[in-house]
């Protein structure tokens, strides 16, 4: 029986290669961890390669949601609030079980200023029946990160539902259209690097105005 001949020493990769091999292994990591891993999935981007790779962006908006899950899942209290904005009208496409007949809230109308230092985030719902409308519009004093989103009453893990996100904006105006029962509204992130100021206003059939 042939025996394949086992490799002098001649012939094996010496310590130098072996750490030389090594050291090239954890550099290409480190590259990937820092051009690849930290935008697309922190929004963290040290070398300023991951925003024209659209890395960058997909990172920020996955942080943002995170963040305003945690919001949703922390402050079940609710106090009067003001609301915000979005272009064009927004229907909100999800169909819940069906609920108690309740007589529908006389039309209103408020206005409310959130000031955020750098990097803080606000939220802000509108308590809303199927079919309500409400008309809203929002100014900033610097850029700002926004999500529109919406959940059920009673909702369980990852229940909302986003339905428009958007960076940098000044500001945004549109109508509302809540095609189920529950809250809807805006979460904000200030990533300015300075403190802004955030006016809203709202009016239309909503019961409430949500602010954790």
């Amino acid at each position: 029986m042939y025996n394949t001949d086992l490799p002098t020493r001649a012939e094996l990769p010496s310590t130098r290669q072996l750490l030389r091999s090594t050291t090239i292994a954890a550099a290409t990591a480190a590259a990937l961890l820092v051009i690849v891993v930290l935008p697309a999935e922190y929004g963290i981007d040290p070398t300023g390669l991951g925003r024209p790779l659209g890395l960058t962006e997909m990172g920020e908006l996955k942080a943002q949601l995170a963040l305003e899950a945690e919001a949703d899942a922390a402050s079940p209290a609710a106090v009067p609030g003001p609301t915000s904005g979005l272009l064009g009208t927004v229907f909100a496409r999800l169909v819940i079980g069906s609920a108690a007949a309740q007589t529908p809230p006389a039309a209103r109308s408020d206005e409310t200023t959130l000031s955020l230092r750098p990097n803080q985030g606000a939220e802000v719902k509108l308590e809303m029946r199927q079919g309500a409308r409400a008309r809203f519009a929002w100014t900033t004093t610097g850029p700002t990160n926004f999500d529109m989103h919406g959940e059920p009453p009673n909702p369980g893990r990852n229940a909302a539902r986003s339905y428009v996100s958007g960076r940098n904006s000044s500001g945004e105006q549109g109508e509302l259209v809540a095609a189920f029962d529950g809250t809807h509204g805006w979460f904000w992130r200030n990533r300015s690097g300075r403190d802004v100021t955030i006016t809203l206003t709202t009016s239309g059939d909503y019961a409430r105005i949500i602010r954790p």
